[in-house]
């Protein structure tokens, strides 16, 4: 005789950024119990919780996904690496730790689409909630009593400090913080570390609710499928091994999807839920058909790699041999290190045209040369690396499962550069990047351009240069877009509620309408916020 599922008040597919705040915020509520099945290993890994253990845990495959997208003419007929996290934390637990909101027309934009609710100054309380802003920030615009500290850099590099002055020399102002709702101009990027650790979503909001007994996480889960009874989620089953046996828990409340872009778009296929032509492909019934998968966007990035001259000592020389030592000597003591450093130091949010009311590129910079094709790795030769990318891309892709195995990995195609706009707004940004690049205070310290090259200078060089070696920057969004009923591209409502189906919601990256003019962690995080309180019945937070 099968035994009787365990049965919560609410169970939560994902401890990512998004998953980890629903449980600790769910879990507030006395007697109230959750359940959240986790398709990775708890974060016991080192590396996830070393600031530049990133160059390690991205390529991992025991805490990531190692997802690809599909090969197009525009990305050379490459396979582009679009890992994410499998582990506590998700995502937050690998990524670059960066703390980015965007501009407040990202979403206004998103209540112009008739999300009730979306705007700037209706979300403003929800991304202060998250946050312990530890530095400078005006008081009605950032949080001091978040779990996430957000920090501001500590190790400064001299190229690094060049290339403000530089962009200044450009006419780019200096921003002291790009997270106030003004995002033009250059500056330090803001970070989720403090104390020379990385503070992922599952340390700030997870591990700390991990002690109610109302909360059981489960690591090792992979869900397969929702469970229905009528049009109602009742619960969810998992498998912790390929072909091993179903496991199945039971929400008496909700079920809440908070697997990541890629991963919540196949669970709902594979679930019966998705385009009817997706789900024939892999021999699933069609139980509720939506768009889930489609309205796909993710950043695309190009980078400009420069050699330094002789005597100019960067991130290339201090991560080896007794340089190295000695920085994590100054890590261990407490000290500024490389170690403790996200991936970019240098912020750039400006114009690829003259003439734009607000930015649409975002800029980063790092004082290593990274090598040709390898995001992250280090090149053998001292330099400096800055890339560019669109903050709201037109082109548009989809995430489909391939089988109806939650083993085998989904087709991702983002369709990168596919829309014409999102070509030319590229190469605004590669030639502001090489413009940045050679101001007199970088002419002093830089030697000459080694990425794409100074031959590399037509639109058609230097798109086929952008087709070749870019990459993306990891931010996937879109698959279950918000939106109301009448719009036949949404999956969910304004509630986060999906279209047509009871008790069932999802909380993640995957219901952004749009891109937005940032990472997408912190985004991520103000959803889970807001969705907290609409699940919970909770008034909206004051502007």
């Amino acid at each position: 005789m099968a035994s009787t599922p365990d049965t919560f008040d609410y169970v939560i597919v994902g401890a990512g950024a998004a998953g980890s705040i629903l449980a600790a915020r769910l879990t507030e509520d006395p007697g109230v119990t959750v359940c959240v099945l986790e398709a990775g290993p708890p974060d016991r890994n080192f590396f996830i919780h070393l600031p530049a253990g990133f160059i390690k845990t991205l390529v991992d495959p025991s805490v990531t996904w190692q997802f690809k997208t599909e090969p197009t003419e525009r990305t050379g007929g490459r396979q582009i690496s679009t890992t994410q996290g499998r582990t506590l934390g998700g995502s937050s637990s690998v990524n670059g730790m960066i703390y980015n909101r965007g501009q407040p027309g990202d979403l206004n934009s998103w209540a112009q689409r008739g999300n009730r609710g979306w705007g700037y100054e209706d979300c403003l309380p929800y991304y202060m909630r998250t946050e312990q802003r530890i530095g400078f920030g005006r008081d009605d615009r950032r949080g001091k009593q978040g779990g996430l500290p957000v920090t501001d850099m500590d190790w400064i590099h001299p190229l690094s400090e060049a290339f403000l002055q530089g962009c200044v020399e450009a006419g780019l102002p200096r921003n002291p913080d790009y997270n106030s709702g003004d995002q033009a101009g250059v500056g330090y990027f803001q970070r989720g570390i403090r104390k020379g650790w990385r503070v992922s979503a599952a340390r700030a909001f997870l591990k700390p609710a991990m002690s109610r007994p109302a909360l059981e996480v489960r690591t090792n889960a992979r869900a397969c499928g929702i469970v229905f009874e009528g049009k109602r989620a009742v619960g969810v089953r998992y498998v912790t091994e390929r072909g091993g046996a179903r496991t199945e828990v039971r929400a008496r409340r909700e079920v809440i999807i908070s697997a990541g872009t890629a991963n919540t778009a196949r669970l709902l296929q594979v679930s019966g839920i998705g385009p009817a032509s997706t789900l024939a492909r892999i021999g699933v019934p069609v139980f509720h058909e939506l768009p889930v998968g489609e309205n796909f966007r993710d950043h695309y990035a190009s980078r400009i790699v420069m050699r330094a001259k002789d005597g100019v000592e960067t991130l290339n020389q201090l991560a080896t041999g007794f340089n190295l030592v000695k920085q994590v000597a100054r890590w261990a003591m407490g000290k500024p290190s490389i170690l403790a450093t996200a991936p970019s130091h240098v912020h750039i949010f400006w114009k690829s045209f003259e003439g734009l009311d607000e930015p649409d590129l975002q800029g980063v910079f790092t004082p290593g040369s990274y090598a040709e094709g390898k995001v992250y790795v280090l090149d053998d030769y001292p330099g400096c690396t800055a890339g560019a990318w669109q903050h709201r891309p037109e082109s548009t892709g989809w995430v489909r499962a391939k089988t109806a195995d939650v083993f085998d990995d989904p087709e991702i195609q983002p369709n990168y550069l596919s829309d014409e706009m999102d070509r030319r707004v590229h190469l605004g940004g590669i030639r502001l990047i090489r413009r940045l690049l050679n101001t007199p205070s970088m002419q002093e310290l830089l030697e000459k351009e080694v990425l794409p090259g100074v031959n590399v200078e037509r639109d058609d060089e230097l798109l086929d240069f952008a087709y070749k070696n870019g990459s993306t920057t990891y931010h996937l969004i879109g698959t279950c877009r918000m939106g109301p009923e009448t719009d036949t591209t949404s999956v969910v409502n304004d509630r986060l509620q999906v279209h047509g189906l009871e008790a069932l919601r999802v909380i993640d990256a995957s219901v952004m309408p749009s891109m937005t003019s940032a990472n997408t962690y912190a985004t991520t995080m103000m959803i889970a916020e807001r969705g907290s309180d609409f699940i919970r019945g909770r008034a909206p937070l004051a502007a």
